[in-house]
């Protein structure tokens, strides 16, 4: 089996298996773009290297106006309709808070995070081709977790039991990839992900590093993201 149908076996159980967890409140609303998008994101995980990868980007988990919109992780409308060319149906959610409606490709939205991500993809390898030929990225949480107001809430602002129930079914899905893609090299995006990294790579020879995060929540980051990236990847030997 290649590693792209291991990935796409791997992401169907995920979905199924975070649908059967429950959040009590303040989380109030609950998006799997893995069961709503999943046209999309199985197309998005059809780029991958089909023997392996060399490089597997890590995110938390999708950003409202991202993966959630796209089913790609960090899913920047328009780099995945015109850049990956990834034009599939997306039936949104049957419980929508209205202030983070579910557009598919037709949000006008801008997810700054994956514009900077991408962005960044797409100025140093010409092709998506290129990219995906050693590089990949994926999300270690499938959810979008909201709170009545519509607020964003992260999965490490869980508490503890929901946490702990969230981690065993996310730990067990990045091992899957891990054993699916065989990565050289695992990037943490932002020290969340490298932690989920170090967690579950274990005895594998994996060399775990850490990039910048791009959210714009972070002063660093708006301040030469791309450039400061890049030399985070070339002096770990990334590039």
């Amino acid at each position: 089996m290649t590693a792209i149908k291991k990935t796409i076996s791997a992401a169907r159980q995920l979905a199924s298996a975070v649908n059967s967890l429950r959040f009590a409140e303040p989380v109030a609303y609950v998006y799997n773009p893995l069961d709503y998008a999943w046209r999309a994101h199985q197309c998005y995980l059809e780029m991958m290297n089909p023997l392996v990868t060399e490089v597997l980007f890590l995110g938390m988990n999708p950003g409202p106006w991202g993966m959630a919109q796209t089913g790609v992780p960090f899913g920047h409308v328009p780099t995945v309709r015109d850049w990956l060319h990834i034009d599939a149906r997306i039936d949104p959610p049957v419980r929508m808070h209205p202030k983070r409606p579910i557009e598919g490709l037709n949000c006008q939205r801008a997810e700054v995070s994956g514009e900077r991500l991408w962005g960044l993809f797409r100025e140093r390898f010409k092709s998506p081709q290129q990219f995906f030929e050693k590089h990949f990225v994926t999300n270690y949480c499938p959810l979008v977790f909201m709170e009545e107001s519509g607020r964003n809430r992260t999965p490490d602002k869980l508490p503890a039991g929901e946490r702990a129930s969230l981690q065993a079914v996310c730990d067990a899905h990045l091992a899957a990839v891990l054993n699916a893609v065989k990565p050289r090299i695992a990037v943490g995006v932002g020290a969340y992900a490298e932690q989920c990294f170090q967690r579950v790579i274990g005895e594998r020879p994996i060399e775990v590093i850490r990039i910048l995060h791009p959210s714009p929540a972070s002063p660093a980051a708006n301040r030469g993201w791309a450039e400061a990236v890049t030399k985070q990847l070339v002096d770990a030997g990334v590039w």
